[in-house]
């Protein structure tokens, strides 16, 4: 009897149908196609976009020069070198850069810094139209800091919310 119908429902074509009747249910129904450019979608606050460097608010810069970042990333996409700071002698990065080609925005940067230095900002529209624009040294990821700073420190409160 099982291959009766089997044959019945072949002759008939009715998957054909089934897919068609789907297809009728989806045609008349509301669309939820985001129009990009204009519309955008809500980012969770733990999104990793492009990297960048913050500061203490009296303008010092966060990071000490430890290597956590460096010793822990996965691409190995950083690069520091330290050196002592002009004046007090401290240990500061003489040169901090991360090549975003390499990087797979793992995050594991963010969560190994003791001083909260590196962060991914939720920042995913950037382009680069020459060749090395997409190592970002320690002046670009300082000047992306301190313009998002205000993002930044609300996406980190958020984060510190859901943890």
């Amino acid at each position: 009897m099982n291959k009766v119908v089997r044959y019945f429902k072949s002759l008939l074509l009715w998957e054909l149908i089934q897919g068609l009747r789907l297809t009728g249910k989806y045609l008349f129904a509301k669309k939820i196609t985001v129009q990009y450019p204009d519309e955008k979608t809500p980012l969770s606050p733990r999104f990793r976009g492009l990297h960048a460097l913050r500061r203490y608010p009296n303008g010092e810069e966060r990071c000490i020069a430890c290597k956590l970042c460096e010793a822990v990333c996965p691409a190995l996409a950083i690069t520091i070198e330290a050196g002592p700071r002009e004046g007090d002698g401290t240990r500061r990065t003489t040169r901090y850069e991360i090549d975003l080609f390499k990087c797979i925005f793992c995050g594991f940067c963010e969560e190994s810094c003791p001083v909260d230095s590196i962060v991914e900002t939720d920042i995913f529209e950037y382009h680069f139209e020459r060749r090395g624009e997409q190592i970002m040294d320690k002046q670009k990821l300082l000047a992306i800091g301190d313009k998002y700073e205000d993002r930044i420190a609300r996406n980190r409160q958020l984060d510190a919310k859901y943890r």
